[in-house]
């Protein structure tokens, strides 16, 4: 059974053999779901905060 990972920009579960793996030059490791929450975090530097779709708690 494939095990279920978490996008790290929405918090949305996904199982894995979906969605893509991003890791940086310090070895830092990101999880994404789709390529919609991969650009606005790499690309767009947007806050998941701040996105009415994004599963994160606002404050």
């Amino acid at each position: 059974m494939p095990t279920r990972r978490i996008c790290s920009f929405c918090r949305r579960e996904f199982l894995q053999g979906t969605g893509q793996m991003y890791v940086r030059n310090d070895g830092s490791v990101y999880w994404f779901c789709s390529s919609k929450c991969r650009k606005n975090l790499l690309k767009l530097g947007r806050l998941p905060s701040k996105l009415k779709w994004a599963r994160i708690e606002r404050a």
